[in-house]
């Protein structure tokens, strides 16, 4: 289900759902049905026209009358922390292999905010270093070895890769304003 749910009360939003292992999908808005949509042909996903109001869209795919997924966003608050989450928590120790953090601004719900825009800098102990950082923007002139990355749509990566040694590595995330996190991969 894309996009997100943070808009501007009132402004109509085109929600689009993806989805390979159903028949069809249904959309809710609070808990009101917004109909259900089945696809055409080669169409790759399902739409619905709306008129944004906060709180939570859902879709609810369905095969010969019976649930196979059901996906939930909510509007996102106030940005007011960091969340890590590794690709992988162990890599190998041979000085090459890489673990890809995504870097996530969220509310104290843990809704990714969408227009968050924070500096993220980051810090690295232990046998790594930051191989790389990246956001996503094809505007953006930050270097990919820099060790911060300002967030696009609330988002961006750090690529943490081993330094050739065993041990335990800790990579740290903070931003202004911000609770701040931190993360461990293995290096075995």
């Amino acid at each position: 289900i894309l996009p997100h749910w943070t808009w501007t009360p009132g402004q109509t939003i085109d929600v689009w759902a993806y989805y390979n292992q159903a028949d069809e999908a249904e959309l809710f808005l609070n808990g009101r049905s917004l109909g259900v949509r089945k696809k055409q042909g080669d169409d790759l996903h399902v739409m619905w026209r709306t008129v944004f109001e906060p709180g939570v869209i859902k879709a609810v795919t369905r095969k010969n009358g019976k649930t196979v997924l059901t996906k939930e966003i909510r509007t996102a608050g106030k940005p007011a922390k960091i969340i890590l989450q590794a690709d992988r928590s162990a890599i190998k120790a041979d000085g090459t292999d890489l673990s890809f953090i995504t870097v996530k601004v969220t509310d104290k719900e843990g809704n990714i905010v969408p227009d968050a825009d924070h500096l993220v800098c980051f810090t690295v102990s232990g046998p790594g270093f930051i191989a790389g950082t990246d956001n996503g923007s094809q505007t953006s002139l930050e270097s990919f070895k820099s060790p911060q990355r300002k967030t696009f749509n609330g988002l961006c990566l750090a690529l943490v890769q081993s330094a050739g040694r065993a041990g335990l590595i800790m990579l740290r995330a903070d931003a202004d304003g911000l609770q701040g996190a931190a993360i461990s991969i293995t290096t075995k």
